[in-house]
């Protein structure tokens, strides 16, 4: 490669930020175009029973819609860095979203399963760009004494996006036709498109030469989609029992290995895992991807617990996250002040303490919890919600110099994302698995030598049960029951796993405040 190759095509735009009326319209844009893109990510969680009935799909192969977005996005964010450097941030971003629209406008128009997910993959490894792009174009167009405010209307966009995604998705499902959770993006991608190129095209980014790094991006796909599948299939293949399982699962150890070994050795990689020498970008990632990987798991946990045994509507359902939402918009101005007053371990301590008091209360839940008893842990979640991207954010970035700051944001992205998308098929494998393990235990207490079940049967009996029916009534109460308990599982180790991530975060170090101008201003 030669010199040339790598010098600059064009001098680097203008870094003066956005004033008035340019700036407000320009963030919104870049907000919605967030948002949008992290609605997809949970839209669907809520309307996966619709989804799967009209295209004749079990609901376990319906979370196919999810992981398969979730994976693509997360393969689609590491070449953003190149992406923007060869032909400038802005570009890739307006490019990035009508992609977005346009594969939004084939999902909604889906005519089965596979079709569906194939568009979802196209959806997510398109919109690659779009979190990263935003992230860096939204701290762009702000001053750097107002560089907290930047992240906190970014982080509004990012944390409520996924709350009001089942209330939305809820909506849609059961008063029109599925597809509209999808067609809704178009009109809006549009929209953001239009404004952003409008606004930013004459402060495009520098753009250089550089090769794109193929070998790391082939194996990337390997390993990460050779796991990905391994989730997803395992647990109808018997895990390990499978041959099949076992080839993906070899697969995607030796994959990340060789990956790792030319990620380190490759002069301009997919991803630059130099930035993990930097003790706040190591450890802040670690702490942003297990935050994340455990609220998304539980954004669907909740809403398929809800609907297949406690008799929720896909609009209820929604419905129930809406105090978290509410609580999130209020919370996120109250945390970029305290970001500017205290250290910002304290405010990721205090996301991490919300989320686990959350955990916690839901923890206490019963078969037959009132919708408030629902809402209310929920909405202590809020509190977290509101502070941790805005936190977590800032400690990871602290030290990464302005250069550096896409790349950064693309693999901090791609990690978050990456393990958000394993978490969701784990989920559904854990929660199946402790039900089964808890319906054997509770099966233990039936059998006919067992008072309290001669007791209900009775029971049943007496208000006019025929012997059939009392045993198929207490069967039934004893599998909601078992996924009962297997829900509470979950939250006890979401729970313990937030509390560990404050210890992460007190291992970092203090995080440089950034309403104050730095040294090098």
């Amino acid at each position: 490669m030669s010199d040339a190759a790598d010098t600059p095509l064009k001098a680097p735009a203008p870094e003066a930020p956005l004033k008035g009326s340019a700036l407000a319209i320009t963030a919104l844009a870049l907000a919605m175009g967030t948002f949008m893109q992290v609605l997809d990510t949970t839209i669907a969680n809520v309307s996966l029973p619709t989804i799967a009935g009209n295209l004749g799909a079990s609901t376990d192969q319906s979370t196919w819609i999810i992981t398969s977005f979730v994976v693509a996005n997360g393969i689609g964010v590491p070449i953003t860095g190149w992406l923007m450097n060869r032909y400038g941030v802005v570009k890739i971003f307006v490019l990035s979203i009508l992609g977005f629209t346009i594969a939004s406008l084939l999902c909604g128009l889906a005519w089965n399963l596979e079709s569906l997910v194939f568009f979802r993959v196209l959806q997510g490894g398109l919109s690659g760009p779009i979190i990263p792009g935003s992230q860096a174009l939204m701290l762009s167009i702000f001053p750097r004494a107002r560089r907290t405010t930047a992240l906190a209307i970014w982080s509004i966009t990012t944390l409520v996006a996924p709350i009001c995604g089942p209330i939305l998705g809820g909506y849609i499902s059961d008063s029109w036709n599925w597809g509209w959770i999808f067609l809704i993006n178009v009109p809006v991608g549009l929209v953001v498109a239009a404004l952003c190129w409008g606004n930013l095209s004459a402060r495009e980014s520098s753009t250089a030469r550089l090769p794109i790094d193929m070998v790391g991006l082939g194996l990337l796909v390997v390993w990460a989609g050779a796991l990905q599948v391994m989730l997803d299939t395992g647990k109808n293949a018997d895990w390990f029992g499978s041959t099949q399982i076992v080839i993906l699962g070899l697969t995607a150890a030796a994959g990340f290995i060789a990956f790792l070994l030319w990620e380190w050795t490759e002069e301009h990689p997919i991803l630059d895992l130099s930035l993990f020498r930097e003790r706040n970008f190591t450890l802040g990632t670690i702490v942003f991807c297990v935050g994340s990987g455990v609220f998304l798991a539980n954004m669907l946990l909740i809403p398929l617990w809800l609907q297949t045994q406690l008799g929720y509507t896909a609009t209820w359902a929604g419905l129930v996250s809406a105090p978290t939402g509410v609580v999130a918009v209020l919370m996120t101005p109250l945390a970029a002040r305290l970001m500017s007053r205290f250290d910002a371990r304290w405010v990721a301590t205090i996301a991490f303490a919300a989320s686990a008091v959350s955990y916690f209360m839901r923890a206490n839940l019963t078969a037959d919890a009132s919708f408030m008893a629902i809402a209310i842990p929920l909405m202590v979640q809020g509190i977290s919600s509101g502070s941790f991207f805005i936190a977590t954010i800032s400690i990871l970035l602290d030290g990464v110099p302005q250069s550096k700051i896409p790349a950064a944001a693309s693999l901090s992205n791609f990690a978050r994302i990456i393990v958000a998308g394993f978490s969701v098929s784990i989920v559904t494998t854990y929660w199946d698995r402790r039900e089964a393990l808890h319906q054997s235990r509770l099966a233990d207490m039936t059998s006919s030598f067992a008072p309290a079940f001669n007791n209900a049967l009775g029971s049943l009996q007496d208000m006019g049960l025929s012997e059939l029916g009392a045993k198929a009534a207490v069967l039934r109460g004893m599998v909601s029951q078992a996924y009962l308990l297997a829900s509470v599982d979950m939250f006890m180790v979401s729970a313990w796993l937030c509390l560990g991530a404050i210890v992460l975060v007190w291992l970092c170090h203090k995080a440089r405040p950034h309403d104050a101008p730095s040294i090098s201003d």
